[in-house]
């Protein structure tokens, strides 16, 4: 199970990847934006691509929040809509 951190309050977001075995902090530095729409969908759906790539279940989830964390702190070159807007899901690419 994960249990995502982002709605707290304070200068890091710490997630929790909870096993039967074992349970794992992982925290990150909070990106000050409003744009964080779609955030809880890419996040697992990069887990899960980790995990058909072969990754094991805490590295597929380590490199989904690196990826999701690099995608908020991109996301505000975009103006989108009202309100929250999307993170920067190619943000490895431009």
């Amino acid at each position: 199970m994960l249990i995502k951190g982002g709605h707290g309050q304070g200068a890091e977001s710490t997630d929790y990847l909870i096993t039967s075995d074992t349970s794992i902090a992982l925290p990150a530095p909070r990106v000050a934006t409003r744009n964080t729409h779609g955030t809880g969908c890419s996040l697992s759906s990069a887990v899960a691509a980790g995990l058909a790539k072969g990754e094991d279940l805490e590295t597929a989830v380590r490199n989904a929040k690196a990826f999701i964390s690099g995608a908020i702190a991109a996301a505000d070159r975009f103006t989108v809509g009202h309100g929250h807007g999307p993170v920067h899901h190619l943000h490895r690419f431009y």
